[in-house]
């Protein structure tokens, strides 16, 4: 059953008046120049807007609006590559799709996709044409290096998804988070906003992040730990939310200096709003996710799932870590007000987790729509994964904190699931009729059903196909609850990407795979690391090291 958030984003989208999120920053864009118009009010389309990475602020990868793509046509003989947009750097946030607006005097669907060289691209996504690019580096700078850490190389520019906001400004707004490096080796982040239909920086854009928070952690100053901008980069995908854009920023691997830090800033002024620390007297703690973005409830409240770090083991009057570090655990964090960490879970062995790297905070969270248990009631439950390869799946209403007990272990969760992740998780699972989808990292694909509230101990399918590292964030594509088709990407740096299209019902029928066209038709180089395939208005889009691959029905 399609929870009733998704029916209403259903609606929504039919009637074409969803709030996009994203991010943007420009210098000279160019715009293609105007064909002829296309009357405003004949809608090309009535496929959804994406305006945040795996679709929703939920984060289950689920567009249930998908009306080409079937189960019949997603096949080798009428679906493959059809495509590719030609860009200048890797591709590591997730494109954005927005439907029937605007650009040039003509109504367009775009496809905007930020790359690592620091650049904002939006192209037709029917014609493939370049409408514009900007560049978030400034005149003077360059890009970022990898500052010593393979996780991003070997620049880094653009690394977040951006979110959109279709409404804010004369022609809506997309936000983004750029790197960059000037002429005296100086370490810059800061966030952008961009018209969404000329790619050009709206007034008071971009804002330089700087932030202070009261502690004696690493590098700690006066009392204070302070925003070192080159000792992070912002990996975790942007989150729009009443008005604010959130960041969180992870480390260059494990190299310190370096704390916690979530920020929000003001979306329409661009000024800092709030500002969170989550290892203030302690270090480590970085958002990573694997490029998810945090996770928002009905009531505004922000989750996160925290990496390797200290947790204080001594805890307050209500259960909370005395000091306020809260290394390796899943949040829950007040969105209204002053930023604040309201519930947690942390596992028993979270210090010899954290001392191993086997941090939590590898992989996203996802919230699940409302389940009724075996007794009638109604549970808002959150699931993550990481290193440990442990599935947890927790109730929002009581995340359970901290027990050090070692027997029975994490029995202050509501569910945790042992022994069925072959590898460390490195990704967000995907959501559809009632079926979470993890591929974890060199492991198969697997679904694992839930049932009165409560996940499966052990996947009702899995894949033929394995998925090295890191593993795979799958998304799916329906037409409500008919029609869906899971959608995985094998990729990695040093070897071809593989598309795949499997039965959610039954995860050995496999659709469609992009080695099975003879001749190599439907290859589309090597992959990158923790890319997720956007599936909007019959196609499917995905980040390669110097473009976006486009797959979708093979032309008559």
């Amino acid at each position: 059953m399609i929870s009733i958030s998704k029916l209403f984003r259903v609606c929504s989208g039919l009637l074409l008046c969803q709030v996009l999120m994203s991010c943007s920053g420009s210098s000279s864009p160019v715009v293609a120049p105007p064909t002829t118009p296309t009357p405003p009010s004949t809608p090309l389309t009535v496929a959804p807007d994406v305006t945040t990475y795996h679709f929703d602020l939920s984060r289950d990868g689920l567009n249930a609006q998908e009306t080409i793509l079937t189960q019949a046509n997603v096949n080798s003989a009428t679906f493959g590559k059809i495509g590719n947009d030609p860009v200048d750097g890797k591709v590591d946030a997730e494109p954005l799709f927005l439907a029937n607006l605007t650009v040039g005097g003509q109504m367009r669907n775009v496809l905007y996709v930020a790359t690592e060289h620091g650049s904002v691209y939006a192209f037709d996504s029917d014609t493939n044409a370049q409408l514009w690019k900007s560049s978030v580096i400034p005149t003077g700078e360059t890009t970022s290096d990898d500052r010593g850490c393979s996780q991003i190389t070997t620049e880094i520019g653009i690394t977040s998804t951006p979110t959109i906001d279709r409404k804010l400004g004369t022609n809506g707004t997309i936000f983004i988070v750029g790197m960059s490096k000037d002429a005296a080796g100086k370490y810059h982040q800061r966030l952008h906003a961009l018209d969404i239909t000329t790619g050009a920086e709206v007034t008071g854009s971009p804002s330089e992040i700087a932030a202070t928070f009261p502690g004696v952690g690493d590098n700690s100053q006066n009392g204070n730990v302070v925003f070192d901008p080159s000792q992070y980069a912002e990996r975790s995908a942007l989150t729009l939310l009443n008005g604010n854009v959130y960041l969180a920023f992870t480390s260059h691997c494990d190299i310190g200096l370096y704390t916690g830090w979530l920020m929000a800033y003001s979306e329409t002024t661009l000024q800092q709003t709030q500002v969170l620390n989550l290892t203030p007297n302690g270090n480590r703690g970085s958002i990573w996710m694997s490029g998810n973005g945090a996770a928002v409830d009905s009531n505004n409240n922000l989750y996160l799932l925290d990496a390797n770090g200290t947790f204080d083991t001594t805890m307050d009057s209500n259960g909370m870590p005395s000091k306020g570090d809260f290394g390796n655990a899943m949040l829950k964090i007040t969105g209204s007000g002053q930023l604040a960490v309201t519930d947690y879970f942390e596992t028993f062995n979270t210090t010899t987790e954290s001392t191993n790297d086997a941090d939590l905070g590898s992989g996203g969270p996802l919230l699940l729509p409302d389940m009724t248990d075996a007794t009638g009631k109604v549970r808002h439950l959150i699931v993550g994964a990481g290193k440990d390869k442990n599935i947890f799946l927790a109730d929002r209403d009581n995340l359970g904190k901290y027990n050090p007990a070692t027997s029975p272990m994490d029995s202050n969760i509501y569910q945790k699931i042992t022994g069925q992740l072959a590898g460390l998780n490195y990704t967000t699972p995907a959501y559809f009729n009632n079926v979470l989808y993890f591929a974890s990292d060199g492991d198969t694909l697997k679904a694992f059903p839930l049932t009165n509230a409560r996940l499966a101990t052990t996947p009702s399918s899995v894949s033929t196909a394995t998925f090295a590292h890191p593993g795979s964030t799958p998304a799916v594509s329906a037409n409500g609850t008919q029609n869906g088709i899971v959608w995985a990407v094998q990729s990695a740096l040093t070897a071809p990407g593989v598309l795949h299209a499997y039965d959610p019902t039954n995860l050995q029928h496999e659709f469609y795979n992009s080695n099975q066209a003879a001749s190599g038709r439907d290859a589309f180089g090597n992959g990158n690391k923790f890319i997720t395939p956007l599936v909007v208005n019959g196609k499917v889009y995905i980040g390669t090291q110097n473009s976006v691959a486009i797959f979708g029905l093979l032309p008559h």
